[in-house]
């Protein structure tokens, strides 16, 4: 994936740690983890789950699969109880068949699928696919755009999202600055698929090296976050949340609604996706920075605000911390339930003494309460006996209020876990 890869090795920072300690996030009692599939070493397990309408859940690993290019699997709730693993799709079974899917694809109103692979395809740079269901079960692919692979060229799409018209939109790296691009892709009556670019990053006080995870609003503007760049970057402590806004002409015009990294608290390095409440609040997560984000052990959930004269107001809603009980490093995205409550994990951290005494990360509830504070609540330190460890993506969340995710590692097997927690 184009993911930033973060390092397992992490310094312990004596100077802070006995401030850190003053923080006990609430642990919940009656949350149960489940494991619903473990994998074999070496599959990759990025992405996020996704869901259809039907309440199967499906997700993608980077490689693995019947040509090692990486899979769609999904996982079948039975009646009895318990859930049913299976292969639905194999990449790279041709020479210009992509590889390494990424990101999380789209669903459309028939049912078809349509996603992305980093790499490989007709020109080396990575492709667009669609996913039509079979009768009798299985898929059938079509490659409905291929990237280049050149010096300026967008490449390795990650992710899509689908516009009421039937436009796909992808992030990208590459581009003419090289810090990546937004692209629109149009079908047309013939069946070809055309691209333009919303969107170029990497200009002066722009964002850079733009994440996977765009999303849609109602008027169809797109919001997305990038790992660097934006008003502070020179400073080291980057990272933007943007907005694309299309014209009646075709154009689309750039917002960044916040620059991180301008005060010595505040987070950096968003590396998910954001989303909106129902009164039009975005909220996200931040990989580093926050109040006990020193040497890297640190991290935030935040929210934006609109305001009406077009500004946005961050307020931090948590400080993670590396305190042998809280997680940080956030690098998923936040999901709502219904009633406004926030969930996520978070990549290190939490009680268990293990993996290189780090944690393996945890899965959180985030609670508003009285004055607008909002509290934490863990409801999963991973990696205790054969558990997943390290959960890499965010979580999906049913209509009864379980909460499914991935890890990255660990397992009976080795390679990473699907899990529930129930409520």
């Amino acid at each position: 994936m184009r993911r930033q890869k973060l390092s397992l090795e992490l310094p312990v920072v004596l100077a802070i740690f006995a401030m850190i300690l003053l923080i006990t996030p609430k642990l919940a009692s009656a949350q149960t983890e489940t494991l619903l599939h473990g994998f074999k070493p070496n599959t990759n397990l990025d992405s996020r789950l996704f869901s259809d309408a039907a309440g199967n859940l499906y997700g993608m690993t980077e490689f693995g699969g019947a040509y090692n290019g990486g899979m769609l699997y999904k996982l079948t709730p039975s009646s009895g109880g318990g859930w049913t693993w299976s292969v639905s799709f194999s990449f790279g079974a041709t020479t210009n068949d992509g590889n390494a899917p990424c990101g999380v694809p789209a669903f459309d109103a028939a049912g078809n699928l349509y996603g992305t692979n980093v790499f490989a395809g007709l020109y080396d740079g990575g492709i667009v696919f669609e996913l039509t269901p079979k009768a009798g079960g299985g898929w059938t692919q079509k490659i409905l755009y291929s990237f280049h692979n050149g010096d300026k060229d967008p490449a390795g799409p990650c992710g899509v999202v689908m516009d009421a018209a039937g436009n796909l939109y992808t992030t990208t790296s590459g581009g003419a600055y090289g810090y990546g691009t937004v692209v629109e892709l149009s079908p047309s009556a013939s069946g070809k698929w055309t691209a333009k670019l919303p969107h170029t990053f990497g200009k002066s006080k722009d964002g850079a090296a733009v994440n996977d995870g765009l999303i849609m609003d109602a008027a169809g503007n797109l919001y997305g976050t990038t790992f660097l760049g934006g008003a502070y970057a020179a400073s080291n402590y980057g990272g933007t949340v943007f907005e694309l806004s299309p014209s009646t002409t075709g154009t689309w015009t750039e917002t960044i609604l916040y620059s991180f990294g301008g005060y010595n608290n505040d987070g950096h390095d968003p590396q998910a996706s954001v989303v909106f409440d129902a009164v039009g609040n975005l909220y996200g997560t931040t990989v580093y920075g926050g109040l006990y984000g020193a040497e890297n052990t640190g991290g935030t959930a935040f929210e934006l605000s609109p305001s009406g004269d077009g500004t946005w107001t961050e307020t931090i809603l948590h400080n993670f911390a590396y305190n042998g009980t809280d997680g940080f490093w956030p690098v998923s995205n936040l999901v709502f339930d219904g009633a406004g409550n926030l969930y996520g994990t978070a990549s290190f951290g939490g009680g268990a003494k293990v993996c290189n005494n780090q944690g393996c990360g945890i899965a959180f509830e985030l609670t508003s309460g009285a004055g607008g504070l909002w509290t934490e609540t863990i409801l999963h330190s991973f990696g205790a006996g054969k558990d997943g460890e390290f959960p890499g993506a965010g979580m999906v969340i049913d209509a009864a209020g379980n909460l499914y995710g991935t890890t990255t590692e660990g397992g009976v097997t080795g390679g990473g876990t699907v899990f529930q927690i129930t409520p």
